[in-house]
């Protein structure tokens, strides 16, 4: 597959529960006003808290775009840090999503592996940035629900070349705006390492 190389999608996810206002599609919207620099172009995308859509959504994605690689953004309920997230996993999606639905079988893909590893160390990323005002961690457990879901899909569908980060809801403090600057140097830095794998 020929990928664009100079593309990035960025996605963040829509309402859902107590979420009326996602603090991920915020901050991605906030990423696409300052860009990931000249030679980058930045393509974002809102996904619904949907199984069937967001598996819709992602494959079109890497059908039509055809991007260096994707970055996933969505909320983590409970946490005031950023995850940055290693991996996917296939198994175990027993929750409903906004419709009511949840995977059959609780599975991704019926014949897909287990887990689905991200070819960007998110360890590597950690140790090399940092953030003013908010504490960046390592995770290898997405949560099994739609943000799991589709990183996996689009794991498997990029091979390798996605990424997914969970935010904090807004607060105050943690701002869209915030957020959406802390993606950028975050995704700036994954992007280093896709220029090292080409060198």
């Amino acid at each position: 597959m020929d990928s664009n190389s100079n593309t990035v999608v960025v996605t963040g996810f829509g309402s859902f529960g107590r979420h009326p206002v996602n603090s991920s599609w915020e901050a991605v919207k906030e990423l696409y006003n300052l860009g990931l620099g000249k030679d980058v172009v930045v393509q974002i995308l809102q996904l619904p808290v949907s199984y069937k859509k967001t598996k819709e959504q992602v494959s079109k994605i890497w059908e039509t775009l055809q991007p260096q690689f994707t970055v996933h953004v969505g909320v983590a309920p409970s946490s005031k840090a950023i995850i940055l997230e290693q991996c996917g996993r296939n198994r175990g999606y027993k929750d409903e999503d906004i419709c009511g639905f949840s995977p059959e079988g609780g599975v991704c893909l019926s014949d897909g592996p287990d887990v689905i590893e991200s070819t960007i160390s998110m360890k590597a990323v950690c140790k090399n940035i940092s953030v003013n005002g908010i504490q960046v961690l390592y995770s290898r457990d997405a949560g099994r629900y739609v943000c799991d879901y589709t990183y996996y899909l689009s794991l498997h569908y990029g091979n390798g070349c996605a990424a997914f980060i969970h935010v904090p809801p807004l607060s105050n403090l943690l701002t869209a705006d915030l957020l959406g600057r802390a993606l950028q140097i975050i995704i700036q830095e994954m992007l280093k390492q896709f220029g090292k794998a080409r060198e």
